[in-house]
Formats: structure tokens, C-alpha cells, sequence
């Protein structure tokens, strides 16, 4: 393109083709700030009817958020005289050809509906799924994004923890906590159960009902093996875990139990 024809171009069409840029940046601004309205309206009402989660909510609005900033970019594009039918059909056509390149983020989509459908989870609940142990904190298009318990971010797609066992701890109202203590062949094994259970039942946040399970598990060369079973929610399992497994050694040494030793094997000349 010469100089001539831009000059013949700004001379003629520049100043309605300057109004049209200038068109669609307000449309643009005004159209993102109206979604973001919407979006924000359609959340506060999802939230009074306190039919539906958090998780589920957050999912909504990103697929409505979506959708109409495609319908924004249509009409922006018909400011410029473009055909929005055609470019809506090869839209189409390209976001056909995007998915077959990209099926593994179609998987990881459709996943995440059925996920929205089926809800074996929610925000907050504490899981295993995927592969990771962890607090869900979002239940995203693509994706579960998941805190562990070291403090870790880790995302995961929803292809994987669809495909995948999953396990929710936050589903029922306690879970228990499975300790195992080991006494000498000496030792009165009634004697250390009677001593263990108001030990367990004394530490903070352990369940009286159901009540723990403190019983004979296996027997050892060394002594026999006891399953100590506290019940508790799951916001205090690990509280619950470490401080049985302190209540185990108090008792015992208080008791003043001898410690089990692994016989020594004798070698025949």
C-alpha cells in the first residue's frame, strides 16, 4: 500500500474508522463491566437460594462469564462490518478442529461437569483423588486445585480425578484414627487395655460415640500387637493421631511396662 492510498484512505474513511475504534474500546469496557456485573448479581442470588455450593457457583459464573464476552466479541467485530454469521460458523469449525487437537482438555471439561453433576466433592472437603491427598479449594472448568497437608498447591484435571478412585473424608460426620500398640509377652494384656481406654477416651476431640476400639490385633514373637481405634472429625484427625500415640507411652511407661525386644535367633554349629 503507497502513500497515496493511505492518504486517499485517512482522508475519506479515517474519521469513521477512528469512530469505530473509539466505539469499540467503550464496548468493550462497558461490555466487560456489565459480565462482571452480571456475574457478581448472578453469584449474590446463587448464594441467598442456599440451594447450591460454593464450588458449583464458581463454576457457573465462569461459563456464563465466558459465554458472554463471546457475544461481546461478535458484536465488537459487527461494529467493524464484519459478518458475525460467518465468523460465528468459522468459530465453529475452528473451535471443531482446536478440539480434536486438544481432547485431552475436552476430557478434562467434560469431566469437570460430571463432577458438577455428580458432586463427590465440594470446596473444603478433604480428599484423595487423583493421585493427591489434599483440601479442595477450587473445582474449576479444567481442573481440581487441591491444598496438601505440607501445604502444597497442586492442580490436577478433572480427566484424572474423574478416572480415578476418590476418596472423601469430609463426607461423613467422623472417620477413625488407627494406631497399633505393641506390648511385651510379660504383660498383662488386659491390664493394658483396661489402662488405655480412659487414656484414649481423655485426649480433646476423641468421639465417645462411637466409642474407641482398643483390642488384641496379632500376636508377635515379641508381644502382642494392639489396635488402638479413637474416632474423630476430620478437622482433628492428626490432633487425635499424634496425641494417641503420646497416650500409648504415657500409659505404658506409667505403667512401667517393660519395652517388647525382638528375640534373638540362636545359630546352630
Amino acid at each position: 500500500m503507497n502513500t497515496e492510498v493511505i492518504l486517499n484512505f485517512l482522508t475519506t474513511q479515517g474519521a469513521d474508522f477512528a469512530l469505530k475504534i473509539v466505539g469499540a474500546i467503550v464496548a468493550w469496557i462497558i461490555g466487560r463491566w456489565l459480565i462482571g456485573l452480571a456475574t457478581r448479581l448472578m453469584g449474590k442470588a446463587l448464594e441467598r437460594a442456599n440451594k447450591l455450593d460454593a464450588t458449583l457457583i464458581t463454576y457457573l459464573k465462569s461459563i456464563v462469564s465466558v459465554g458472554l464476552t463471546v457475544v461481546l466479541i461478535l458484536s465488537i467485530l459487527g461494529i467493524f462490518g464484519v459478518q458475525t454469521t460467518s465468523f460465528a460458523a468459522l468459530l465453529a469449525g475452528a473451535g471443531l478442529a482446536i478440539g480434536a487437537a486438544w481432547s485431552g482438555m475436552l476430557g478434562n471439561f467434560a469431566a469437570g461437569l460430571f463432577l458438577q453433576v455428580l458432586r463427590p466433592y465440594k470446596v473444603g472437603d478433604f480428599i484423595n483423588a487423583g493421585g493427591t491427598l489434599g483440601t479442595v479449594k477450587e473445582l474449576g472448568l479444567f481442573a481440581t486445585t487441591v491444598l496438601t497437608p505440607d501445604n502444597v498447591l497442586t492442580v490436577v484435571g478433572n480427566n484424572k480425578v474423574f478416572g480415578d478412585n476418590i476418596q472423601n473424608f469430609s463426607a461423613e460426620p467422623f472417620r477413625r484414627v488407627d494406631c497399633v500398640a505393641k506390648v511385651a509377652n510379660s504383660v498383662d494384656v488386659q491390664d493394658a487395655m483396661a489402662r488405655l481406654r480412659p487414656a484414649i477416651a481423655a485426649i480433646p476431640n476423641v468421639r465417645t460415640d462411637p466409642a474407641p476400639d482398643i483390642e488384641i490385633l496379632e500376636f508377635t514373637p515379641e508381644g502382642p500387637k494392639l489396635c488402638v481405634r479413637p474416632y474423630t472429625h476430620t478437622d482433628h484427625y492428626w490432633q487425635v493421631y499424634f496425641d494417641t500415640h503420646k497416650a500409648i507411652v504415657n500409659t505404658f511407661g506409667a505403667a512401667g511396662y517393660p519395652v517388647p525386644e525382638t528375640p534373638v535367633a540362636h545359630r546352630t554349629v
